[in-house]
C-alpha cells in the first residue's frame, strides 16, 4: 500500500501565498513523477505542476506559469507546491499524484483544501 499525505491548504487572501507538501508512504517503488492536480466545484480535475524523476524536468499549466513552483525532495519522498500570487481562480481542491512503476501506477491523496478571497 502506498500513501500520500497533503499537508499546507487553507484560507488566503487574493495575491498571497501557500505552500503545499505531500508525503509519500508505505510501499514505496520506483517513483517516475510526482504532481499536483486540482479540481474547482463543477469543474474537471486538472494538472497543475508536475516533475519526472529521471531527468528532474517539470511541467505547469500556463495558468500557473510564472506563480507556483513544484520542488521535490527525492530523500523524503516528498513533493511541495508554492503558490505565490494567489488568485480567486486557483480556488480548488488540490490533490497530490504519484507515479510510480513499470506500468505507471496512479496513486493519490486525500486532498487539500485552497480557498482564496478577495
Amino acid at each position: 500500500q502506498v500513501q500520500l499525505v497533503e499537508s499546507g491548504g487553507g484560507l488566503v487572501q487574493a495575491g498571497g501565498s501557500l505552500r503545499l507538501s505531500c508525503t509519500a508512504s508505505g510501499s514505496i517503488f520506483s517513483i517516475n513523477a510526482m504532481g499536483w492536480y486540482r479540481q474547482a466545484p463543477g469543474k474537471q480535475r486538472e494538472l497543475v505542476a508536475r516533475t519526472i524523476t529521471d531527468g528532474g524536468s517539470t511541467y505547469y499549466a500556463d495558468s500557473v506559469k510564472g506563480r507556483f513552483t513544484i520542488s521535490r525532495d527525492n530523500a523524503k519522498n516528498t513533493v511541495y507546491l508554492q503558490m505565490n500570487s494567489l488568485k480567486l481562480e486557483d480556488t480548488a481542491v488540490y490533490y497530490c499524484n504519484a507515479n510510480m512503476g513499470r506500468w505507471g501506477t496512479n496513486y493519490w491523496g486525500q486532498g487539500t483544501q485552497v480557498t482564496v478571497s478577495s
